[in-house]
């Protein structure tokens, strides 16, 4: 059974509730095998997810962060759920509030639904196939505290570029001529809050140059795809998910609001 876009959502809010608790309760944080930060937050949110996901769609596999770590990969083909349950660990253990959960469907090794929540802040986008949408919610609670209103960026290109960078990999010699090429205004953001900004008009580039996992990459991507932007490779070939012979991995790319947004970038690269 495929779940809906709103099955996502009650998801992401209960993974969202669980992770504050951990943090108003105080954790540790450990180090996984590949030198990456993991704090019990990210384990129980993880855990929540994958039982709501194989209760609505049992036959749908997951490819979760967590469970990769501990060699529990599934075989997934081309149509699987992709679950970061805590996006942005290191900012989460430093105290910040851009971490999210990262929730989406992948049918066609491309994602179709995607739900990004940063419970820290209340602010939740999701999209689905032409519809992009946001909404606030009380952090700790989560409860909703406005509807899910459409998002889209602005039709027209603005005066100058804005481009939103990571703040670990997004000060970097090449992200910085990236931005001196395109005259452009940088800002920089953890966690996958970062397409969300070009799904609502909030800036136009996303530049990533460098590894990322796909559970970083999916929800996100799905929710910019519903506004009307994308990604693109810069290794070439479309992005598709389920590379597990690669990993899970994609080597850089530029996310981008609209089409002026990506030409300008194909000229600045």
């Amino acid at each position: 059974m495929r779940p809906t876009l709103d099955d996502l959502i009650a998801l992401a809010l209960a993974a969202g509730r669980e992770i504050m608790a951990v943090r108003d309760a105080g954790f540790d944080t450990q180090t996984k095998l590949d030198g990456s930060p993991v704090t019990l937050a990210d384990q129980r949110a993880e855990f929540i997810i994958e039982h709501g996901l194989e209760a609505l769609a049992p036959d749908i596999p997951m490819i979760g962060e967590e469970a990769v770590a501990e060699g529990r990969i599934p075989e997934c083909g081309d149509t699987f759920f992709c679950v970061d349950p805590l996006d942005g660990t290191r900012g989460f253990a430093k105290g910040g509030d851009e971490f999210t959960v990262n929730i989406a469907l992948i049918e066609n090794a491309a994602p179709t639904l995607g739900v990004v929540y940063a419970p820290a802040t209340g602010e939740l986008y999701a999209g689905q196939p032409g519809r992009a949408l946001k909404m606030l919610c009380e952090p700790h609670t989560a409860r909703p505290m406005t509807p899910l209103e459409d998002i889209a960026p602005p039709l027209s290109p603005p005066s100058r570029w804005r481009i939103v960078a990571s703040d670990y990999s997004g000060r970097n010699e090449r992200t910085q001529r990236f931005v001196a090429a395109l005259d452009g205004v940088a800002a920089h953001a953890s966690s996958s809050v970062k397409f969300c900004r070009l799904a609502e008009g909030a800036a136009d580039l996303y530049p990533r140059f460098g590894e990322v996992s796909e559970w970083d990459v999916a929800a996100g991507h799905a929710i910019l795809c519903a506004a009307g932007g994308d990604i693109m490779r810069l290794d070439g070939p479309p992005l598709r998910y389920g590379d597990r012979a690669g990993g899970f991995l994609i080597k850089g790319f530029i996310a981008y609001s609209t089409s002026a947004a990506k030409a300008a970038a194909l000229k600045a690269l």
